[in-house]
């Protein structure tokens, strides 16, 4: 009941909810289309999705001053990797919310004569563009974490290895005919221990995982709807979907969020 009452009030549990079910209603027109359902409650389905996605506009209005506090306190973050790719982030998650919020205001009537294929075009390319450095991001803390391990398996091993061992094992990478034989095993063996680091990190840092999910899965909705790789209805709908869980999943465990 405590993780409900902190999810409920949170201003963004609400959107992330009706996010959630207006990709549900994507996905489920996408499989009423193929299934060759009535044209009229694809049509209803289509409206419903419609009516969700103005809703969330209504509920992100001012998001652009939260995105500009964000980017003023990563402009300080000590790691220089990091204070590029999320500033630019958050500058970009500005722009996008303030596209998003001109949109809005087409929509309703507010703003006549608005160009809403103009807005929305340059609405989803800021997007497109926090969420390319948001997996970058992802990626950076990835390499620093396995370079961690690394150093820590690479440690121990040093501290337990024999000197028996180790002669021995000069001896077989000197023959030529050994190296040949064994090359592709070590290989294999070579890549199997990465990603067996790789998941072992992974699963050691439940928020960095989630993050990378939720982005890579954010990443084909921009991408389908600039027509730079086209996927589908369908497909779009099960991202938009499982990236929201994902995204309230971390508001009613915020320790899943990750940090900075």
């Amino acid at each position: 009941m405590e993780c409900w009452v902190r999810f409920n009030a949170q201003s963004q549990a609400k959107e992330r909810v009706i996010r959630a079910a207006q990709y549900a209603c994507t996905l489920l027109g996408y499989m009423l289309q193929k299934g060759g359902v009535a044209t009229e409650l694809h049509q209803t389905i289509r409206h419903l999705e419609g009516h969700m996605s103005l809703t969330r506009k209504l509920l992100r209005l001012g998001n652009s001053v939260e995105a500009l506090e964000a980017a003023k306190r990563a402009i300080h973050l000590s790691d220089s990797v990091l204070r590029l790719c999320l500033t630019i982030s958050h500058l970009n998650r500005a722009m996008y919310f303030a596209c998003d919020n001109i949109l809005w205001a087409g929509k309703t009537g507010l703003i006549s004569k608005l160009d809403q294929d103009k807005w929305n075009q340059r609405s989803l390319r800021y997007y497109l563009f926090a969420l390319i450095l948001n997996l970058t991001r992802d990626t950076y803390e990835l390499r620093l974490l396995i370079e961690y391990e690394e150093r820590c398996r690479a440690a121990k091993s040093s501290s337990s290895l024999c000197p028996s061992t180790i002669v021995s094992a000069d001896h077989i990478s000197s023959s030529p005919t050994a190296s040949a034989s064994i090359a592709l095993p070590v290989m294999l063996a070579r890549l199997s221990r990465q990603i067996h680091l790789l998941l072992t990190v992974l699963y050691s840092n439940p928020p960095l995982l989630l993050d990378l999910l939720k982005n890579s899965c954010d990443i084909f909705i921009p991408l389908d709807r600039l027509g730079i790789y086209p996927t589908g209805p369908g497909f779009v709908g099960v991202c938009g979907l499982a990236s929201s869980v994902l995204s309230i999943l971390t508001m009613v465990n915020p320790w899943l969020k990750i940090k900075p």
